[in-house]
Order: structure tokens, then C-alpha cells, then sequence
């Protein structure tokens, strides 16, 4: 099976949690933290960075692990590094993602997560205060 490894920003600002909507490909519609594929020879943190920066048009600062997911999909396994992040600069501007959303702790069961992003759900609940 095809293994795929991934990072994901779980932005939270004023006691809510941005998400965004898959525009694309085989999981079109689905939400999920943003973020994307690490490349051969960049640390977690340096693609993170460069996967906000391409996707919405704004840096981040990259803080703790959250939390490293192990997911099979029916296609693939994926490796997913969760990383608490803040905005330095940009307005959040969808390139790839069809919508957003900025999520209060009550409403984060409310979009349709991918199951492998729902893993994260409950530890995250845990840093919106």
C-alpha cells in the first residue's frame, strides 16, 4: 500500500479553529486542517510553512505537535504530523480549497471531517480556550 506523509496547521485565533473544504480529487467536499505533503529533504515544520504559504497566501508560525496520525485509507496510508500554528501575515486566501470556516469548539462536529483528520478532534478541543 502506498504510504503518503503529511503535515497539518490546526490555526486556532479567538477561541475558534480554522478549516478548510477539499476542492478537489477524491475527497472533494470533505474538511479538513490544512496543510499537504512533505518533499524530500524538508523538515515537518518547513513544509507546513511552504504548504499555508502556497494554498492561502499566509505565513505562519509553527508551534508544538499536536499530534501524529496514522491513517489507512482504502488507497493509502497516511501519516499525518498535527502542528498548533499562528497567522504572522496573510488573510487566509483559498487557492485549492473550495471554503473555510473559523469553528468554535461547539460547532467543530458540524462539517464533514476526513476520518483522518477527525482523530485530531477531541485533542484539539483541548487547546480552544
Amino acid at each position: 500500500m502506498k504510504s503518503i506523509k503529511v503535515v497539518a496547521a490546526v490555526i486556532i485565533d479567538n477561541k475558534k479553529v480554522f478549516a478548510t473544504q477539499r476542492g478537489y480529487g477524491e475527497y472533494k467536499d470533505w474538511w479538513e486542517f490544512p496543510g499537504g505533503k512533505i518533499e524530500a529533504g524538508e523538515s515537518p515544520e518547513e513544509a507546513l510553512k511552504r504548504e499555508i504559504l502556497e494554498e492561502l497566501d499566509t505565513k505562519i508560525e509553527v508551534r508544538s505537535l499536536i499530534k501524529a496520525v496514522e491513517y489507512d485509507y482504502p488507497n493509502f496510508h497516511l501519516s499525518m504530523l498535527c502542528y498548533q500554528a499562528r497567522i504572522i501575515s496573510g488573510s487566509l486566501i483559498l487557492k485549492e480549497h473550495e471554503n473555510a470556516k473559523w469553528l468554535k469548539k461547539d460547532e467543530l462536529k458540524t462539517v464533514n471531517w476526513l476520518p483522518a483528520d477527525l482523530e485530531v478532534l477531541e485533542t484539539v478541543k483541548t487547546l480552544i480556550v
